[in-house]
């Protein structure tokens, strides 16, 4: 396909998305329906503040490991899922806990895979069962199936970040998580 046509496809598709937000919104619009209005006030609760809420607790997100690196960065673990299509995707957030920015992001893109430019794609797997290295998985242009982008972290931000392998064996049920600059974690999969 040639890039003009890939543009005028990108071009359309932008068309569609926007006509079904357009529609979206237009649908949840506050237009009159003639009903009474229920009363929107604040209600006087004859519980104290902060307890005895009938809401559900939101659910905390899990860790599964967490990671300390160069200068106050730290590396936390959310999800190490398995997929049906043998794909193994881990994710979490890297957060500066220092007080200036954090620059030296170039160490996690490691070395084979260059052509993602600032990523996580020195990120790596290891099956200690099986003896067997993961490496991120990649596209046929050299890019990785991961977070990139990351380049500058600023003070107290944090940033999230993934990262796709080729799944273990399904009786795999634990592996080594490495980033470069960063300790190595023992994370469960799940799936």
């Amino acid at each position: 396909m040639s890039m003009r046509h890939m543009v005028k496809v990108r071009g359309g598709a932008a068309v569609a998305v926007a006509a079904v937000l357009a529609l979206t919104l237009a649908g949840c619009s506050g237009g009159s329906d003639d009903k009474p209005k229920a009363d929107t006030s604040p209600q006087k609760s004859a519980q104290p503040q902060g307890t005895g809420s009938s809401a559900p607790a939101p659910k905390p997100t899990e860790v599964l490991a967490t990671m300390n690196g160069d200068t106050g960065i730290l590396l936390t673990i959310n999800s190490a899922a398995r997929d049906t299509d043998g794909y193994l995707t881990v994710s979490g957030q890297i957060k500066n806990t220092g007080g200036q920015a954090f620059v030296a992001t170039a160490p996690w893109r490691g070395n084979e895979l260059t052509a993602s430019g600032s990523s996580v794609a020195g990120a790596s797997l290891v099956d200690k069962a099986g003896k067997k290295r993961y490496l991120v998985l990649r596209d046929t242009e050299g890019r990785c199936a991961c977070s990139t982008g990351i380049s500058r972290i600023g003070a107290g931000e944090a940033v999230a970040f993934f990262a796709q392998f080729p799944a273990p064996p399904t009786t795999t049920t634990e592996v080594e998580f490495s980033l470069p600059t960063f300790a190595t974690a023992t994370i469960k999969i799940s799936g």
